[in-house]
């Protein structure tokens, strides 16, 4: 995390609640992927962070896009990706992602069996497979257990595979992600080697996608071995889709003390909520809590950090030693990069929070505060 004093100018700037982004933090991070996994091609998981300014400086340095809408390829577009830097993923996508698709010439991940009629003449096309498998995840996370909606069954894959050649279409592989914030190694070790049993049913493929879904505290290197060895199974090229990995560690929102109360608990009130950060609420996701302010703790007092939506769960966290909060007190919550503004919400008709980018240098603004207006000029 920055500097608080660096948090507390871009707070007085900028206002709150306010999401920060730390340019060297993910620069570190694609560093970390990049050491791992090699000449791996890396495609960003767009719906983590969609801010056009992190797009471009990730594009800049060589990174695709895996998108899962419409107005992700759009994005992926506007900031000048083509062609083999486009992923298209998704289990039911629209008639204007296979078309935006076939402009751009994308890859296009099949997600189901009735897809290959669907896809665009002579498509490059990946096909996903579940490995149902029971991953170390909160469930709304999980992807590859057999309760997701995602990917086709171990046994359907060679079907599809030999299916997507004889409409014509280019077939370069497999596709595996089975989750985000995983915890546990062992369950990518697993799929990785659930595939490796597909080989004498595909033959040799050209590339061999294993996702992304790393913990942020993951054996990253453990990892890469892994499917570095399942991709060679195959004769194929390595690509990988870090998602959260990539920018969550970037990110900190901030948040100011709107007031305090003393029930049956100590809830310290915020201007930030669910409609700032559902994570906590539809995860359970437990982001860290720093005060950056200076003041004596009162002895093993702790507060639930609640904001101000009416809703009995919008509590970003709970138990939190904070010492003394006061109004205008301005509280920092990390990791908060990855899922945090791009699945904010005018909720209430809560204004969406600016956002900034710390170069280095300076702080630039990268978002500007929604205003009302903002939210309802497409009803006028």
């Amino acid at each position: 995390m920055l500097p608080a004093s660096l948090l507390q100018a871009a707070a007085d700037t900028y206002g709150t609640p306010l999401y920060t982004y730390d340019l060297a933090e993910l620069d570190a991070a694609l560093g970390r992927v990049r050491a791992a996994f090699g000449d791996a091609r890396v495609y960003y998981a767009m719906k983590a962070n969609p801010n056009l300014t992190l797009l471009r400086h990730l594009h800049a340095r060589g990174v695709g896009f895996d998108c899962v809408s419409l107005g992700e390829v759009s994005r992926a577009e506007h900031v000048g990706a083509r062609g083999e830097h486009i992923v298209i993923n998704g289990p039911a996508k629209s008639a204007g992602e296979y078309e935006a698709g076939a402009r751009l010439g994308a890859t296009f991940i099949v997600d189901r069996e009735e897809e290959v009629a669907l896809l665009p003449a002579g498509a490059r096309a990946l096909v996903r497979v579940n490995p149902a498998l029971d991953i170390s995840t909160h469930d709304h996370l999980a992807t590859g257990s057999t309760a997701s909606k995602f990917g086709v069954t171990l046994e359907q894959a060679p079907r599809v595979l030999q299916a997507l050649r004889d409409a014509g279409h280019v077939a370069l592989g497999l596709h595996v992600h089975i989750g985000s914030a995983i915890r546990d190694a062992q369950d990518f070790t697993a799929a990785y080697a659930r595939l490796e049993a597909l080989r004498p049913h595909t033959g040799p493929l050209a590339v061999l996608d294993a996702g992304g879904g790393w913990g942020l505290g993951a054996d990253l290197p453990g990892i890469a071995r892994e499917a570095r060895k399942a991709a060679d199974v195959f004769g194929a090229e390595l690509w990988v889709e870090p998602g959260r990995y990539l920018v969550a560690l970037s990110g900190t929102l901030l948040t100011r003390v709107i007031g305090t109360k003393r029930t049956g608990r100590n809830f310290c009130l915020v201007d930030a909520g669910m409609t700032e950060l559902i994570r906590p609420m539809m995860y359970g996701a437990e982001h860290p809590v720093t005060a950056l302010w200076d003041r004596p703790a009162g002895e093993g007092e702790t507060w639930d950090v609640a904001g101000p939506a009416c809703e009995s769960g919008d509590i970003l966290a709970r138990n939190q030693p904070l010492a003394d909060p006061q109004r205008g007190d301005l509280i920092a919550v990390g990791e908060a990069g990855a899922y945090g503004a791009s699945m904010s919400s005018p909720y209430l008709t809560r204004s969406r929070p600016a956002e900034a980018l710390w170069d280095g240098q300076a702080w630039q603004l990268i978002r500007r505060r929604e205003t009302p207006q903002d939210l309802w000029a497409a009803e006028e």
